[in-house]
């Protein structure tokens, strides 16, 4: 069987709080076969700063322009790292999308009326960590149930430090970006994302899924975010969008 040729993009992929990167595996495969050259992130979550300076690094290490991938917490991290003059284009799965001065403490400080209030337990030792039982319903409703309780099972704390770091520049203000809204999303309110994509003036697709969407549905996730590098090499002529297109996946 003959080898893909490697495509002139590299996707850089980024995890949220509570989990690492190996929840990218088979997003990861997909993009991999397809030709990618594809870094997968381990951030500590324990401070923005040392988020952004660890993806910062794999930028550095990748071969070609690079497609930034963020999910959830991982979102404020690319939006930050994301000015690298390296990054071509920022990709939100599910992601937090500030502005400069927001962090995420800031995003969900005052949840719309009936939304979905995730299962944070309290501080312990300046870390926090969602509450087990309560873990599949909110983060992973479409997992299948024993990758979602060894999800559970195997939760990163994320160190509240990152849950209140600001960006300082949004990359979104100056990079193309693409946004994947989880319609069914019981950690980041759907109404939420689609307001930070449109604020943000992102390509937005739309999908069925929980906010573990790229554990659950990575077939959707990766084309999502190879349509956004074929963008990128495409690009040349073309100016930032200036509407939002909204694209249903099947």
């Amino acid at each position: 069987m003959s080898q893909t040729p490697e495509k002139p993009v590299s996707v850089v992929l980024v995890h949220g709080g509570f989990v690492d990167g190996s929840g990218w595996q088979a997003v990861h495969d997909i993009l991999a076969t397809d030709g990618y050259e594809v870094i997968v992130v381990q951030n500590p979550t324990i401070s923005l700063q040392d988020d952004v300076a660890v993806t910062q690094r794999a930028i550095a290490d990748a071969r070609h322009p690079v497609v930034l991938v963020g999910h959830s917490y991982g979102g404020v991290v690319i939006t930050e790292a994301g000015n690298d003059p390296k990054v071509s284009s920022l990709v939100y799965i599910a992601a937090f999308a500030p502005d400069a001065g927001e962090s995420v403490e800031a995003l969900i400080a005052n949840p719309p009326p009936g939304a979905s209030v995730p299962p944070i337990l309290p501080p312990q030792d300046g870390f926090l960590m969602l509450d087990k039982a309560k873990f599949a319903a909110a983060f992973a409703a479409d997992v299948d149930p024993a990758t979602a309780r060894f999800m559970a099972n195997a939760q990163v704390p994320w160190g509240i430090d990152a849950l209140g770091g600001k960006v300082t520049v949004p990359a979104w203000k100056s990079k193309p970006s693409h946004y994947l809204v989880a319609a069914d999303d019981r950690m980041i309110p759907p109404p939420a994302q689609r307001q930070m994509a449109e604020r943000a003036g992102a390509l937005v697709s739309e999908t069925p899924g929980s906010h573990a969407v790229y554990v659950a549905r990575p077939d959707e996730v990766a084309w999502f975010i190879e349509q956004a590098a074929l963008a990128a090499t495409e690009r040349s002529e073309k100016g930032p969008e200036e509407t939002i297109e909204v694209i249903n996946l099947v």
